[in-house]
């Protein structure tokens, strides 16, 4: 039988041995990207835990690596602007592999860089990289799940990427923990599960269904050769479009604050709770470890959680449900201020900050067709996470110098409660 009688969508009338392969491959289409990216992040949130050890061997203040950080988040903002589009260009499978591969190479650079200039270009370069991710693997399942399947395909892509920062904290524990190796091999050993994912996503996943002979889904056919999509909409004019609305500013704003807390947490918590002694610490009978652990635990089941929230609970209406999770998070994240880490109530306030600061960022994405409207879906998104990481690369350092000034770390607790309770402030703002 021939297979390109497929069908041009799950469920349309075609033979059940076309259907069934259509099914196999949409689904290693998914599982393929969500594997790949689960080991994305052991390529850029691992800064954290290899501070203490650059700061020993170089004498860097926590200013001049919060401008390291910095610029990585940046790097990976103006990637978003342009690794999308080129996703659309050359394909999602591609410039996954691509990412993968070079964000390897920075980050053994990085590993051997001997001087501030060469870190900070080194990881800026590194954002880029990991810029070749996220949108170009959303384009790549766009390419084989339809509009009636869509939420499903990317609540299962994006929670993932929560249980990616997991790893990305569990590695360098064991790496400086048990295994007893310096701050470099934090870049050198966690990349390898990074070209693991490229090389499976490379091996057994297609990047359309035209690829093996069957037809694309009809409801997305690829745009004119006029440069027009079939609404009739150019790049240029969704860019202008959506430019022009002040909502893309507001839920900027929001978004902006929401992450800057999130990599507030992320960067800056390894380096609150891991001291010198930190292996052996176990105040109330908890260690830092587990502690430090618990933050991106919560922040992946947070981030499954918001969607179902604000579908079931507020009916769509995103803008509450971002509302509730920041401000219980600004409670939680100020709350942290009063008590001690090294405890049964520090693991359950970590686990808890980290879930309610990271899952509303399933609502923001879900924001943008709602606010903007289907057709001009992606370009929004870009836009919003470019503005995301641009806010969170301004953070970084301003945190790092009032850590320099305080000599505390734990004023990084009422620095996120503030974000936080910024972000559902300008969120308000949404509701239309």
């Amino acid at each position: 039988m021939d297979r390109t009688l497929a069908a041009s969508r799950i469920g349309a009338p075609a033979s059940t041995e076309a259907e069934s392969l259509y099914a196999k491959w949409q689904w290693r289409a998914l599982l393929g990207a969500t594997f790949c990216y689960l080991f994305y992040y052991t390529g850029r949130q691992t800064l954290g835990f290899a501070i203490p050890g650059i700061q020993a061997d170089f004498g860097f203040t926590k200013q001049a690596m919060g401008w390291i950080s910095a610029m990585m988040l940046w790097g990976y903002a103006v990637g978003q602007s342009i690794n999308g589009n080129l996703g659309d260009k050359f394909g999602g499978k591609r410039m996954m592999v691509m990412g993968a591969v070079l964000s390897f190479a920075a980050n053994w650079a990085f590993s051997f860089a001997d001087g501030y200039m060469a870190m900070l270009v080194i990881w800026c370069a590194n954002g880029f990289a990991q810029s070749m991710g996220f949108a170009p693997g959303s384009r790549l399942l766009s390419n084989w799940w339809g509009h009636e399947r869509r939420g499903f395909v990317y609540g299962i892509y994006v929670g993932f990427s929560g249980f990616s920062s997991v790893i990305a904290y569990a590695l360098p524990i064991v790496i400086l923990g048990p295994l007893h190796l310096q701050w470099h091999s934090i870049f050198r050993i966690p990349v390898f599960l990074m070209l693991l994912g490229a090389l499976a996503l490379w091996l057994f996943v297609k990047e359309r269904p035209e690829d093996i002979g069957l037809k694309n889904l009809s409801e997305e056919r690829a745009p004119r050769a006029s440069g027009a999509n079939e609404d009739g909409m150019t790049s240029r004019s969704r860019y202008v479009s959506v430019l022009r609305s002040w909502k893309l500013y507001v839920t900027g704003i929001s978004i902006g604050c929401q992450n800057a807390a999130r990599y507030a947490l992320i960067v800056w918590v390894p380096v609150h709770l891991l001291g010198k002694h930190w292996q052996t610490a176990a105040v109330g009978g908890v260690s830092s470890t587990w502690i430090t652990l618990a933050l991106p635990v919560g922040m992946a089941l947070g981030a499954i959680s918001n969607s179902w929230v604000s579908d079931i609970l507020f009916r769509s209406r995103r803008y509450v449900a971002i509302i509730v999770y920041m401000l219980i998070a600004a409670a939680l994240a100020f709350t942290m201020s009063f008590f001690a880490q090294g405890n049964v109530v520090g693991l359950v306030l970590m686990f808890s900050c980290g879930f309610f600061v990271f899952g509303p960022a399933s609502s923001f994405w879900a924001l943008c067709p709602d606010l903007f409207g289907r057709r001009q879906a992606g370009t929004a998104t870009g836009l919003l996470n470019c503005m995301s990481y641009a806010a969170a690369g301004i953070g970084e350092p301003l945190i790092g110098h009032t850590m320099d000034v305080t000599g505390q770390t734990g004023i990084i607790f009422p620095i996120v409660a503030g974000l936080c309770l910024a972000s559902a402030l300008s969120a308000y703002l949404i509701k239309k």
